[in-house]
């Protein structure tokens, strides 16, 4: 039985009056005394070695403090100057040589961000230029160029197994498995599909670009970071400056968005070591063009061969999933790994063989991105389950359901049955389409229909504490990142339901690693799961204690006592919570202090089998299109998911829609485009993210509730399923609609024209 509601008057989210009243701090808004501003010198070349860095000129001119380059990794007094994922192949500064255009290869640090910016002009760089690869299939090519020459002292940074690199390849990952014997029943009497799809690489494009202010101290190191992951920055930046876990404090102000891109480690130990080097506090805060090159999502090429039965049901598919990862591993080796596994779909496929390949690449660095590897995987599946259904003269929508795992059975033998009814999910996201109102369209239309399902990488690790105040009033501190997403809300009404006390006594801290428990990152859809879980844990503590305390206050079992608004009430009545500790202290004052903590053994070990939940997405759409310009109209969008328990509503469907607008960027337009060995779109102007004219006409988005997911009060995490099977619903649309098919994001106006003229002309010919 879930607890009563809360009264709508009371709204979780104190960020949104904030947010709307600009006084929400940032890290961009964090200013300390005797701040220093830092720039960055970025390499002008795709890969080079690095002869001479000449910063003498810049070290002259006036407000310039420190210029920080490679040769200082060498005095660095930490025990480390790389760092990384999986791989440690990321250096705090280019070292030796340069692996992409965008590459850091002096960062100075001046009184104000002109000065910094006008001294980049007086360094000096001098390289030897080296051959260098763009795509992955160069990459992989006999004798290409190598990104990193030596992997094998790079490997098991962070994960341990996790991660294949190829000695003397560009292979970072290498990657297979196999159920059962595909070539056995590719070799039968089935009918075989085979095609390869191709996936962009695409910008994250947070509202905020990366920044990060750090305060270098003998022995002590502050940082203020607009990371998802401060535990991860204190970490990496503990080894860099050789200071204890204990004295690094990374506080964690509200993010304007990080959809992964600001997830791991990225500019933060840069802005530490240029601290380091200035003897003073430094702010590093890039533009949108240089968050364009520091991470991005990985492309992908995607081959899929898929057996069918003659009636209609799949019996075995391979998948070769080859991703460029960029100049540095980064989150790359999962997201390969990933990639492939999401290929499979929501489907019960007896015979798998899967192959993951990542590659590095002389571009800018890949990293994790909503929903790692899934929209590439979902991309191709999705697409193909139409492809056959054409072929075999089936209902797209009835081969899917044909197809799809029954909710406890299994996707991927060696991990957690499927925890959803992907047909319910998939009936819902038809039916939110058909209920919304027709937009004035006179044209054809066309309708398309896509499912998804990831095996979030989420790490059962976090903790959280819970005060509840002598007043009643209650305090939450855990260290996972508000980055939009609104998981302060989320642990104000888990504290609420479960201490019954209302919202507006109720506040949760910023993080800050100094004063919060452990928590391995906010990503992955895992904080409402894991932290949500552990405020959940600590507010139990906090009972138990409570009802503790009144039982030897008052008498009778702590059962006979129930937490209500400012106190316990009992079987002799209420007393307020101040009362209780006068009598239980002697004194009116004390506190209740819960703490919560998840790991592996949580619910009895159920948390070791991964995944920990799926998260699952279905999408309806309706399209129209110019053809004579090629370019598509979102009419309406219908989406469905299942969440076990909706801890917030409103900020539940602002998730999964926003990951639907999301979607249609890299279905509609978004991709870097590369020449020469270096981005040419990469501005505002130029890289084209979708505006309020292209989100559709209208939205409706079902919520599941099947209250049986690991979270609180059933509930599972949301925000990254919504987008796995928008670019594959929009091109199915497309296909139903005109009959062409595409296969090769983003369908933009150019490419979708091209491909009405290469089918009007085809029909011509016949």
């Amino acid at each position: 039985m879930h607890p009563p509601p809360l009264p709508l008057h009371e709204e979780p989210r104190a960020d949104y009056l904030q947010k709307v009243t600009g006084t929400a701090t940032y890290a961009s808004d964090v200013e300390v005394p005797g701040m220093l501003h830092g720039k960055i010198l970025r390499s002008t070349v795709p890969h080079a070695r690095i002869r001479r860095v000449d910063a003498s000129a810049a070290l002259a001119m006036p407000g310039v403090v420190a210029v920080l380059t490679g040769e200082d990794l060498k005095n660095l007094p930490g025990t480390q100057t790389r760092w990384g994922l999986s791989l440690r192949d990321r250096p705090v500064i280019a070292q030796d040589k340069v692996r992409y255009v965008g590459d850091p290869v002096a960062a100075i640090a001046a009184v104000d961000e002109a000065t910094a910016e006008e001294a980049l002009d007086a360094i000096v760089v001098d390289y030897e230029p080296l051959p260098y690869v763009t795509t992955a299939a160069e990459a992989l090519a006999e004798g290409a160029p190598l990104v990193h020459e030596d992997m094998d002292v790079l490997k098991d940074y962070y994960f341990r197994g996790e991660c294949a690199p190829v000695q003397g390849t560009n292979q970072f990952q290498q990657w297979r498995y196999a159920s059962g014997d595909v070539d056995a029943v590719f070799a039968g009497d089935v009918r075989v599909f085979e095609d390869t799809f191709t996936f962009p690489m695409v910008f994250h494009f947070a509202m905020e670009p990366h920044v990060c202010v750090a305060h270098w101290k003998p022995n002590t190191l502050e940082i203020w970071s607009g990371g998802q992951t401060p535990t991860a920055v204190q970490r990496v930046c503990s080894e860099i400056l050789g200071v204890p876990l204990a004295c690094v404090r990374v506080h964690s102000p509200y993010v304007g968005g990080g959809f992964g891109g600001k997830a791991s480690v990225k500019i933060d130990p840069l802005a530490a070591a240029l601290s380091w080097k200035a003897r003073a506090p430094v702010r590093l805060c890039l533009s949108i063009s240089e968050s364009m090159l520091t991470c991005r999502r990985l492309d992908a090429q995607i081959t899929l061969k898929t057996a069918v039965s003659a009636e209609g049901r799949i019996v075995a598919k391979s998948v070769r999933a080859v991703l460029n990862g960029g100049a540095y591993a980064d989150t790359g080796p999962s997201i390969a790994v990933k990639s492939a596994i999401r290929a499979i779909g929501p489907y019960h496929i007896p015979h798998l063989a899967l192959e993951a390949v990542g590659v590095y690449t002389n571009t800018v660095p890949g990293a994790a991105f909503r929903s790692i590897g899934g929209p590439q995987a979902v991309w191709a599946t999705e697409s193909q389950m139409d492809i056959i259904a054409a072929a075999l003269g089936l209902d797209p929508v009835e081969f899917r359901l044909l197809n799809m795992a029954d909710k406890g059975q299994t996707i991927k033998p060696d991990l957690r049955p499927l925890d959803v009814d992907m047909r319910r999910s998939l009936r819902a996201a038809i039916g939110s389409l058909d209920t919304l109102p027709q937009p004035a369209h006179e044209g054809r239309r066309g309708r398309g229909v896509a499912v998804g399902a990831s095996d979030p990488g989420i790490m059962p690790i976090g903790g959280a504490i819970v005060r509840l105040r002598a007043d009643g009033s209650v305090n939450i501190s855990a260290n996972t990142v508000e980055i939009g997403q609104g998981n302060r809300g989320v642990q104000r009404i888990i504290a609420a339901k479960v201490l019954r006390q209302p919202l507006r006594v109720i506040a949760a801290a910023e993080p800050d690693t100094l004063q919060a428990p452990y928590d391995w990152g906010t990503g992955a859809s895992r904080s409402t799961v894991i932290i949500g879980l552990a405020v959940q844990m600590a507010c139990e503590d906090v009972v138990r204690q409570v009802c503790d305390m009144a039982a030897q206050v008052l008498g009778g079992a702590p059962d006979d006592y129930a937490l209500e608004e400012g106190g316990v009430k009992g079987p002799e009545g209420a007393i307020a919570f101040i009362e209780l500790l006068r009598r239980f202290n002697g004194m009116a004052a004390g506190e209740f202090l819960g703490v919560g903590r998840v790991n592996a053994n949580t619910k009895n070990g159920a948390f070791k089998l991964a995944p920990l939940f799926w998260e699952t997405g279905a999408n309806a759409c309706e399209i129209a299109l110019d053809e004579g310009t090629g370019a598509i109209r979102m009419l309406r969008v219908g989406g469905a998911a299942d969440l076990g328990h909706v801890i917030n509503r409103k900020a539940a469907e602002g998730q999964d829609e926003g990951a639907m607008v999301m979607g249609l960027g890299h279905t509609l337009s978004e991709e870097y485009i590369y020449e020469d060995g270096q981005v040419v779109n990469g501005t505002l102007f130029d890289y084209k993210v979708p505006t309020m004219e292209d989100a559709p006409l209208h939205v409706g988005t079902t919520l599941i509730e099947s209250g049986d997911g690991p979270g609180p009060f059933g509930a599972r995490g949301g925000g990254e399923g919504a987008i796995l099977p928008v670019a594959p619903a929009v091109a199915n649309a497309l296909f139903q609609g005109w009959g062409i098919r595409i296969k090769e994001l983003p369908l933009t106006p150019e490419r979708v024209w091209r491909a009405l003229q290469a089918a009007k002309a085809d029909n011509n010919d016949h």
